[in-house]
């Protein structure tokens, strides 16, 4: 069946008219007109950006950010922070928009330079740099899960899974429209199948966990974990509904049936497994005479067990897992999907989410509570399914997708969104502390093409982002917005774990600036690699100036996360992370004195101030302070680093830097 997306279009546009008549509950696909109502599944409306007049809160206002924000400050009685200072405003726009710290004399630069336009002149700067898609890629990488191996028993790995963090890395890079970025991800091989990159992005579909049993297989349980990966992330990622929670059964909170759920689903009833084989004609005739010598002698053993018992057989089974373990990994294969109508099989709804207990077969269909009652669904099989599934979601009257996205820029500027729960746009989750401005931003988001730096550049260009750290003596003292969800100043927060792995990396001089390319495996304590599955599954890069590149390009394995990035919350992938955890804990302490990374990064440091100040402790103090604070010591700090370096080694004094708080915390 083929079907026009016009129809669905249209009735997205009409999703919140309230044409049906007030009842106790809903039937069948009826929803009531509060369930319509929700804030964030009505269109979005048209605020006028405030206006202000007093003339210092007309000179405050340099974007329609400010106003927004400064309108709820006055609402609630409160004021806002000053402008920061010079020198922390650009240690911050580093880190923040790149994920590395300007070098002293980038610093010295902005200073220095007195023109009106030098704030807007760096901003612009740092978001054509090529560090800042790096940057951007990292909380897109937490929201979609990715990984490079496959998790559970034996996290298999997916040997060309970087070509995705590249290419969502060149995405950022180039601000593609994100309308055209979620296109590719759910349906590149629909659009063009024969385009390596739109197979890469394709690959999104796979990036959820894989369960491979040994023995016999359930393959309609496997297919049903399959198509639950692949559903869930399109309500996390891309719509900020919490959809997973209506596999089992009706949505408890949110108007989302559980048909709902099938329904998207069978958007993937005709995806399947594609692997593109990458591995020349050599390698693949070595291989397979690799893997065939390897199961005969495995087939042998196994034939012996069944003459044995008792402990000649125990040592036997040890020996047939040793051997298991030893099989040749999968030849490299980029891991993407297609469609395959001949392999089609009817999505039912399941009860309580499982295979085994089929109940009532549906087709093809967005949300019922965006659609007038009674929907009509699009059938079984259409051409380009998850393409359609795209543009629905991509349509700019959805009131979802923009709301959305824009969100997570904010979050990433202040640590949290106008939603604080980024994945939850549903009753369970925080309501928008600014809803205006959040339908404001999403509608320049949309007029502007789905281009997202311009969104950048609005909020990095306002009072409200250049405000300083410090309390608000009125905010506090009233205690009416503890939280400062209301950003009556900026929001100071710790560096995740990839920000201070390579900011101690850049401070020291040992940052290998390369870009993308295969992941890098870097060495771990023995003790841990001893518990994977196969020792093979954690084989150091040689190459040990590739161990010092930036930590987006580092291998991640979901059965074994760097202990460094784990210990500053870095997520696991086995879910979409919404929101970094910024925890605080003993452990954090002692890695900063003991681990591995802090220790490498000190002694490079302390060989750096050796080499660009030597024999000059005065130099010494004051060019560690710059690097890694962005400022000159202040006298006291000048004083005890002296008095300190007279019993200790630089290394020390350069470890107590890393460990400073100025060093882990954008103020």
């Amino acid at each position: 069946m083929h079907c026009s997306f016009t129809s669905l279009k249209k009735a997205v546009a009409i999703c919140c008219i309230a044409a049906i008549s007030l009842a106790a509950a809903t039937i069948g696909d009826r929803y009531t007109p509060s369930e319509r109502q929700h804030w964030s599944l009505r269109p979005r409306s048209n605020p006028p950006v405030p206006t202000f007049e007093a003339p210092e809160d007309r000179a405050w206002v340099r974007t329609p950010v400010d106003a927004f924000i400064l309108d709820k400050l006055k609402k609630t009685g409160m004021q806002h922070a000053p402008q920061a200072d010079r020198r922390t405003l650009a240690r911050r726009l580093w880190l923040d928009v790149v994920g590395l710290p300007p070098t002293p004399e980038q610093v010295r630069q902005f200073v220095e330079d007195k023109s009106p336009d030098a704030w807007t002149r760096l901003v612009d700067r740092l978001l054509s740099s090529p560090e800042y898609g790096e940057r951007a890629a990292q909380q897109w990488l937490d929201v979609v899960r990715f990984a490079e191996s496959d998790g559970f028993e034996y996290d298999t790995h997916r040997s060309n899974g970087w070509e995705y963090r590249d290419y969502v890395i060149r995405s950022f890079q180039a601000d593609k429209p994100y309308d055209q970025f979620l296109r590719e991800q759910l349906a590149g091989d629909e659009i063009d199948a024969s385009s390596h990159e739109m197979l890469v992005a394709a690959s999104f579909n796979r990036l959820g966990p894989y369960r491979k049993n040994a023995g016999n297989q359930d393959e309609a349980f496997i297919r049903n974990e399959v198509l639950t990966e692949m559903t869930n992330v399109v309500g996390s990622a891309f719509l900020g509904v919490t959809l997973g929670c209506a596999r089992c059964h009706d949505h408890k909170f949110d108007p989302l049936r559980q048909k709902d759920y099938y329904r998207i689903q069978a958007f993937f009833a005709t995806t399947q497994f594609h692997d593109v084989e990458l591995a020349t004609g050599a390698e693949k005739e070595d291989w397979e005479a690799r893997t065939a010598q390897a199961k005969k002698e495995l087939a042998d053993l196994k034939k012996k067990l069944k003459e044995l018992d008792g402990t000649e057989r125990a040592a036997l089974e040890k020996l047939v897992g040793e051997k298991e373990k030893q099989l040749p990994d999968p030849l490299p294969a980029l891991q993407t999907v297609r469609d395959d109508a001949a392999k089609f099989v009817p999505v039912h709804v399941l009860e309580r989410g499982s295979s085994a207990a089929p109940g009532d077969k549906v087709g093809m269909r967005p949300f019922g509570v965006l659609l007038p009652d009674e929907a009509p669904e699009l059938g079984d099989v259409i051409d380009k399914p998850r393409l359609a599934l795209a543009k629905w979601i991509a349509d700019p009257a959805n009131p979802l997708a923009a709301r959305v996205m824009v969100n997570r820029v904010c979050q990433m500027h202040f640590g949290t969104g106008i939603v604080a729960t980024p994945n939850d746009f549903g009753r369970m989750g925080m309501r928008p502390s600014h809803p205006e401005l959040l339908d404001y931003l999403a509608n320049e988001f949309v007029r502007g093409g789905f281009h997202i730096k311009p969104i950048h550049r609005m909020i990095l260009l306002s009072s409200t982002y250049q405000q300083a750290s410090t309390p608000v003596p009125s905010a506090l003292a009233k205690e009416k917005d503890p939280q400062n969800k209301f950003l009556w100043s900026f929001p100071r927060r710790r560096l995740d774990a990839e920000q201070l792995r390579d900011t101690m990396l850049s401070v020291s001089g040992s940052l290998n600036p390369r870009r993308y390319g295969p992941s890098v495996i870097v060495p771990i304590e023995p003790e841990l690699t001893r518990l994977l599955y196969k020792p093979t599954q954690w084989v150091v890069t040689p190459d040990v100036r590739e161990h010092t590149r930036r930590s987006v390009y580092l291998f991640h394995k979901r059965n074994m996360r760097v202990p460094f990035l784990e210990m500053f919350d870095s997520p696991d992938t086995l879910l979409s992370c919404a929101r970094r955890e910024s925890s605080t804990h003993a452990p954090q302490a002692l890695e900063l004195l003991n681990g591995s990374v802090v220790q490498g990064a000190s002694v490079a440091l302390a060989k750096r101030l050796n080499r660009e100040a030597p024999d000059n402790r005065e130099k010494q103090v004051g060019l560690a302070f710059e690097l890694a604070c962005g400022r000159p010591p202040t006298e006291a700090e000048r004083k005890t680093s002296l008095r300190f370096l007279q019993s200790n080694p630089l290394r020390e004094f350069a470890l107590a830097v890393f460990a400073s708080n100025e060093f882990l915390y954008v103020q």
